[in-house]
């Protein structure tokens, strides 16, 4: 299908823009324009307490020197007779919605989170350009919300951080009477010559020649579903939110210096026993993400960099949770060791593909967020930002995924763990997913209390 929000002007041969390898691999999940990678829900909402006056023109004028900086939020992909391509389209304003928002100072923490989570369910088509939305939310003149939905065709977790990181500096200069200058950056149409024009590099055959041998023979772990999916069926996301306490949260990153590893790897030998359980496959495979930023020149630049990167931890020969966990390490440091586009890794292993065949199996990838750019009040002048990163509020309809589930924590600032497991209501029941979760728990306050305990024994 043509993915386009007007007839794309023509460059010529010499001039077209390539689809990076991402953006290929969401190809692969078109399922049209409601449902997909390309669905109207397939969004990015990040939400902002705002503290202290807000000049709305200021804002205004900020969030379109965003959209003239970065022009993802203003490509749309276009597919054609040769795999695809990108059209970048003039800037044009971005829809600013005020809105009052009723609530006593004492129940505000929870209307910011209601206001997010209205957002987050509000459909957002691919066709409409720019690919940026923002709501203020007013409690008063001096406590607001402010919420950023972006289509997911044209960012990432890391791209948010990004554009509020500019859109702050922005705003800061028009508030004062000047404009911004917000120096060059690197444009995502760089990344994708970039990835087309390292293809057959020395470091890329060198580490597909390590993923074909970390991943011989194996799939993807797959957990079984409590209805099969039905391709005629619009999936129905939803999302299961909780936090741990910060007592468990600090134990965690402490166990984690001990244990001279990150602490995404103590989750991720944690998810992996809980795979193996749920399913009864030792020799386990799931997903990740990482910001796909491998190439520090892109560190500053906004679009769908984000890449699935699979971590094999095999327990087969763990007799103890300290053993999974030290696999965990080595699974985890030789996958960022050897980051490749994963659409490489499955020209290599289409082996691995198999479960997302299958209706009756859903693979549900685990990450743990990055908040590389803590915002707070930098210099000193204009309203402090802080993001709204401990979430609580469940939804029954949420923004979507193009299949199977997506399991996220965050270690937040202030103490605690947050997390949230988003999945497809018509596949499984909310009860299944608080079951994974009060389990993955357990499983995660034995690892750290009692490295010891016998596999056999959890």
């Amino acid at each position: 299908m043509s993915i386009t929000a007007a007839e794309p002007e023509t460059d010529g041969p010499a001039r077209r823009i390539p689809l990076s390898y991402n953006q290929q691999f969401l190809r692969a999940f078109d399922k049209g324009e409601t449902d997909g990678a390309f669905g109207h829900r397939h969004t990015l909402v990040c939400g902002w307490r705002v503290t202290g006056a807000v000049d709305t023109g200021a804002l205004q004028r900020a969030l379109d020197d965003v959209v003239a900086r970065h022009e993802v939020l203003r490509t749309a992909l276009v597919g054609d007779d040769e795999g695809g391509h990108q059209v970048v389209h003039p800037p044009s304003p971005v829809a600013l919605e005020i809105t009052d928002l009723a609530a006593t100072p004492d129940s505000r923490e929870v209307r910011a989170e209601e206001f997010l989570n209205d957002i987050d369910v509000t459909p957002f088509p691919v066709r409409e350009l720019p690919h940026l939305r923002a709501c203020l939310g007013r409690f008063d003149t001096d406590d607001a919300v402010l919420v950023l939905a972006t289509h997911h065709t044209s960012t990432d977790a890391w791209s948010l951080q990004i554009l509020m990181r500019d859109l702050m500096a922005a705003y800061r200069a028009h508030a004062a009477g000047g404009t911004a200058d917000l120096g060059e950056v690197r444009q995502y149409r760089e990344f994708a010559r970039y990835q087309q024009e390292s293809a057959d590099s020395s470091r890329t055959d060198q580490a597909r020649a390590y993923w074909r041998e970390r991943l011989a023979g194996a799939e993807i772990t797959a957990i079984t579903s409590d209805r099969p999916r039905q391709d005629d069926r619009p999936s129905a996301y939803g999302v299961h939110r909780f936090v741990f306490d910060a007592e468990l949260s600090r134990a965690v990153v402490e166990f984690a210096r001990a244990e001279r590893c990150t602490p995404f790897m103590v989750l991720a030998a944690a998810y992996s026993v809980l795979l193996r359980l749920r399913t009864g496959a030792r020799d386990v495979v799931f997903p990740t993400f990482s910001s796909g930023r491998y190439e520090e020149r892109f560190t500053d630049s906004v679009g769908p960099f984000f890449n699935f990167v699979p971590i094999r931890i095999d327990t087969r020969a763990c007799t103890t949770l300290r053993h999974v966990l030290d696999q965990a390490r080595a699974a985890c440091m030789g996958a960022y060791r050897n980051e490749i586009p994963f659409a490489r890794i499955a020209e290599d292993v289409p082996a691995l593909l198999a479960p997302f065949a299958d209706a009756s199996l859903a693979v549900v990838a685990f990450e743990v967020l990055q908040s590389p750019f803590p915002l707070g009040d930098a210099d000193g002048t204009g309203p402090r930002v802080d993001e709204i990163r401990r979430r609580t509020l469940s939804q029954q309809v949420s923004s979507a995924i193009p299949d199977g589930g997506l399991w996220a924590m965050d270690f937040l600032p202030g103490g605690g763990l947050a997390g949230s497991l988003k999945f497809d209501h018509n596949r499984f029941d909310e009860s299944t997913a608080v079951d994974l979760v009060e389990q993955f728990r357990h499983l995660l306050t034995t690892l750290r209390s009692a490295p010891q305990t016998p596999l056999a024994q959890v």
